[in-house]
C-alpha cells in the first residue's frame, strides 16, 4: 500500500484566521505609513505582528516560549509611538489571548497564574504609557480601555479554566472507565489462562487414565494412574493460584470435560465464550471505522504472514485499537496515524505511529490502556515501546510468530 499523502499541520479555519488577522494588520499599517507615521515606528510594529503570529503557532506545543514570544511582541507595540492611536490595538494582536489560551489549558494551573499576572502588568503599562503620551485625554477613557482589556485577559483565562476543568473530569471518568476495563480484561486473560491449561491437562489425563484402562501390566496402571492423579492435583493448584490473583479470575464449573473444552475452543478461536472471535483479519474495518475527513488512519502490510499463537494474534489487534484511539482521543485534529504491520520469519512488528496533530489536547503519558497492551504483550512473549517525539507518538509491539518462538 502506498503512503497517504501528508497535509497541512493545521486546521483550515486556524490557517485562514491567521490570514485575515495578517491582511487586515498590513492595511491598517500601511494606512499609518501613509497618514504620517515614520519608517521606525512601521517596521517595529510589523516585526511584532509576525512575532504575534509565531507566538500563538508555537503555543499550541510549546506554550511557555509561544506566549514568552507573544508577550515581547505586545511590549514592542505598547512602546513604539504611533500618531493618534495604540498600536496595541492591531489586528494581530488578537493572537496574545490565543496564546494565553493554549497556555492555561496546557500547563498547571498554578502556572498559568504568573502568565495572567504578566497580561496584567502589560495592560497596567499600556494604559500608563498611553496617558504620558496624550495627557490631555480624560482618565476615565484610560480606565475604560484598561477595564475592558483586563475583561479580555481574565475572561480568556477564566474560559479556558473552565474548559480544562470540564476536560479533565471527562478525562477522570474515562480513566475510572479504563481501570474498570483493565480489571475486566486481566480477569479475562486469567480465564483465558485457566481455559486453555485447565483443557490441556484434562485433556492428558484423560488419556493417561484411558491408557490405563488399556494396559495389562498392573505396575504400569499403578504407575499411569498416579501420573493422571498428579495431573489432577496440578489442575487443583492451578484453580487455587488464580484465585489468588483476583476475585473476577473465573473459572470452568466442574461440570465434566465438555464445559472446559467449550472455554478452550473458545479462547484458542481469539475470544472468550460469547464472543465474536478476534484476528488480524479485524484490522482493516477497524481501521476504516476510525478514519473520518479530520482523521486521516491508513493501514499497511509488508512480508509474508506467518502463524501466531493466540495470544500473539490478540495483542496485535489490541495494540493497533489502543494506538488508534488514543492518537484521535489525545490529538486535536486534523490527525493522521499510520498502522503497519512487519512480517519476518521470527516475528511480527505492529507499528501505530501519529503525526501528532495540530496540538495536545493534554498531556499525554502511559495510562492504564497502555498498561494492559504492554500486559498483552509481554504474556505473548514479545515486548511493547512507546516513543514520544516532537512528529507525534509511536506505539510498536514485537511479537513472536510460531516459527520464532
Amino acid at each position: 500500500m502506498t503512503a497517504p499523502p501528508r497535509r497541512s499541520a493545521w486546521p483550515a479555519t486556524t490557517v485562514a484566521a491567521h490570514a485575515v488577522l495578517a491582511f487586515l494588520t498590513v492595511i491598517i499599517l500601511v494606512g499609518t505609513w501613509y497618514l504620517g507615521a515614520a519608517w521606525w515606528q512601521v517596521l517595529p510594529a510589523a516585526g511584532a505582528a509576525v512575532l504575534l503570529h509565531a507566538g500563538a503557532v508555537a503555543a499550541a506545543r510549546r506554550p511557555w516560549p509561544g506566549y514568552a514570544i507573544g508577550a515581547l511582541a505586545m511590549l514592542v507595540l505598547v512602546l513604539t509611538p504611533s500618531p493618534g492611536w495604540s498600536l496595541n490595538l492591531l489586528p494581530s494582536a488578537v493572537c496574545f489571548p490565543f496564546a494565553l489560551w493554549r497556555l492555561t489549558g496546557l500547563v498547571p494551573v498554578r502556572s498559568s497564574v504568573p502568565a495572567l499576572a504578566v497580561a496584567a502588568l502589560g495592560i497596567v503599562l499600556n494604559e500608563a504609557v498611553g496617558w504620558a503620551r496624550l495627557p490631555a485625554d480624560p482618565l476615565w477613557t484610560r480606565l475604560l480601555e484598561g477595564g475592558l482589556l483586563t475583561l479580555v485577559a481574565g475572561g480568556v483565562w477564566l474560559a479556558a479554566l473552565l474548559v480544562r476543568r470540564r476536560r479533565e473530569a471527562a478525562r477522570r471518568a474515562e480513566d475510572e472507565r479504563l481501570a474498570a476495563a483493565l480489571a475486566d480484561e486481566r480477569a479475562g486473560i486469567r480465564r483465558d489462562l485457566h481455559d486453555v491449561i485447565a483443557h490441556t491437562v484434562t485433556v492428558m489425563v484423560a488419556r493417561i487414565e484411558a491408557a490405563a484402562v488399556r494396559t495389562a501390566d498392573a505396575a504400569t496402571r499403578r504407575e499411569l494412574g498416579d501420573i493422571a492423579e498428579t495431573g489432577r492435583d496440578a489442575h487443583q493448584g492451578l484453580r487455587a493460584m488464580l484465585a489468588t490473583l483476583g476475585p473476577s479470575a473465573g473459572s470452568p464449573s466442574a461440570g465434566g470435560p465438555s464445559a472446559g473444552a467449550a472455554a478452550s475452543a473458545a479462547s484458542r478461536a481469539g475470544s472468550r465464550p460469547g464472543q465474536a472471535p478476534i484476528s488480524l483479519d479485524v484490522l482493516p474495518d477497524l481501521v476504516a471505522s476510525a478514519a473520518s475527513p479530520l482523521h486521516a488512519v491508513t493501514l499497511a502490510e509488508a512480508g509474508e504472514r506467518r502463524p501466531l499463537s493466540l495470544s500473539a494474534e490478540v495483542a496485535a489487534v489490541r495494540t493497533v485499537q489502543e494506538g488508534v484511539t488514543n492518537a484521535l482521543r489525545h490529538l486535536e485534529p486534523p490527525v493522521a496515524v499510520s498502522v503497519s504491520l512487519r512480517w519476518s520469519p521470527a516475528e511480527m512488528e505492529v507499528e501505530v505511529r501519529d503525526d501528532g496533530g495540530s496540538a495536545l489536547r493534554g498531556a499525554r503519558g502511559q495510562g492504564t490502556g497502555l498498561m494492559g497492551i504492554e500486559e498483552r504483550v509481554r504474556t505473548a512473549g514479545g515486548t511493547l515501546s512507546i516513543d514520544d517525539g516532537d512528529d507525534g507518538w509511536v506505539l510498536r509491539a514485537r511479537l513472536p510468530t510460531k516459527e520464532g518462538a
